[in-house]
C-alpha cells in the first residue's frame, strides 16, 4: 500500500479495532489519550514542518496515528514507547499499513526519562503527543539529551501550552517558560479539539513549537546554575526576588547583593524575568566561604 493512501492512517475504527485486538484501555497513569482522526495527524505533521530528510523522534506512539503520518513525510522515525503492549504491537502496524517505509522506523522500548541514546542518526525534530502529566520534564529532557534536535512540536494540554509560551509578564509564566525558552524560541501553533482523542479528554490541547536557539544564552554559568536560580525565585512566587533567593544565595543580603550586580531589582519577582536576567543572577552568585 503506497503511503500517500489515505487508508495508510489510522481512522477511529482502526483505533477501536486494534485497541480491542490488543486488550488495550488507554490509562489515566500513563495520561494516554489516542488521536483518532487522520486529519489531525497530517496537520500536526505540516504544523511541525517536517521535512524529507528528518529525523524525527516521537515520544509515546501509542498506536501509531501521528507515527504513521510521520513516516510519510520524514526521512525516518524513531518511537520511545514505555508501554508493554504497545511497543510490541507498533512495528506490526507499521508493517501492515506502510511496510514500503517499515525500514525507515526504530521502536525504542523505555520511559523516555531514561534514554541517553537513540539508534541511527542524530534526531533532528521531536513531534509528539506527550501525556499529560509528564510533558514538561519530557520535554525538557529531551532537548536537553538530544542537541541535535532543531525543530519541536508537541501536543499537550491547553493550561501547559500555554505556560510553556507564555513571555515575561504573563501570570501563568513561569518555570517551564523560562527552562523551555533557555533552549528555544517558544510559541503556541495551535489548538486541538476534544473529539479528535480516544477517550475524549476533559481538558482541551494545544500545540507548542519550539525552534531551537542557533546561539545559546550568552552567559559563563551552566545550564544548572541558571535553572537552580528558576526553581528559587519560583518556588515562592509571591516573594520579592531578594526574599525568594535567600536560600540559593545564602542570605537575603547576599541574595540582593547579586541581583544589584546582575542589574535585577531586588524588588522584582521571577515573573518579570527573561531567561536572560535569570542567567545575569546566575553568573554573580556569591561564593560561600569556606570554613
Amino acid at each position: 500500500m503506497s503511503s500517500t493512501e489515505p487508508d495508510a492512517l489510522l481512522g477511529p475504527a482502526d483505533i477501536r479495532d486494534l485497541a480491542a485486538k490488543l486488550g488495550v484501555r488507554p490509562t489515566k497513569q500513563r495520561g494516554q489519550n489516542f488521536v483518532i482522526d487522520a486529519n489531525t495527524v497530517r496537520r500536526i505533521v505540516r504544523t511541525a514542518e517536517v521535512r524529507p530528510d528528518d529525523t524525527v523522534v516521537e515520544v509515546g506512539p501509542g498506536l501509531g496515528s501521528l507515527t504513521l503520518a510521520l513516516l510519510e513525510a520524514a526521512d525516518r522515525v524513531i518511537a520511545v514507547e514505555i508501554d508493554d503492549v504497545l511497543a510490541a504491537a507498533l512495528p506490526a502496524t507499521v508493517q501492515a499499513r506502510m511496510s514500503e517505509r517499515a525500514d525507515r522506523f526504530t521502536l525504542v522500548h523505555s520511559d523516555a526519562m531514561l534514554v541517553t541514546e537513540l539508534p541511527g542518526p542524530a534526531p533532528t525534530a521531536l513531534v509528539a503527543n506527550l501525556p499529560y502529566n509528564v510533558a514538561v520534564p519530557v520535554l525538557l529532557t529531551m532537548l536537553e539529551r538530544f542537541p541535535s534536535i532543531e525543530r519541536t512540536l508537541v501536543m499537550v494540554q491547553a493550561e501547559v501550552a500555554d505556560r510553556l509560551a507564555a513571555r515575561p509578564g504573563n501570570k501563568v509564566y513561569g518555570v517551564p517558560s523560562v527552562k523551555a525558552n533557555w533552549y528555544a524560541e517558544v510559541k503556541r501553533a495551535g489548538s486541538i479539539g476534544r473529539t479528535v482523542f480516544w477517550p475524549a479528554p476533559n481538558v482541551d490541547s494545544g500545540l507548542v513549537s519550539l525552534v531551537r536557539r542557533t546561539e545559546p544564552i550568552a552567559t559563563t554559568a551552566t545550564r544548572a546554575e541558571v535553572f537552580a536560580v528558576v526553581d528559587a525565585a519560583f518556588a515562592q512566587r509571591r516573594k520579592t526576588l531578594r526574599a525568594a533567593l535567600s536560600g540559593w544565595a545564602g542570605s537575603a543580603p547576599a541574595a540582593e547583593a547579586a541581583l544589584v550586580a546582575a542589574g535585577v531589582s531586588p524588588q522584582a519577582r521571577g515573573e518579570a524575568l527573561t531567561v536572560e536576567e535569570f542567567a545575569a543572577i546566575a553568573e554573580n552568585k556569591p561564593e560561600v566561604p569556606s570554613l
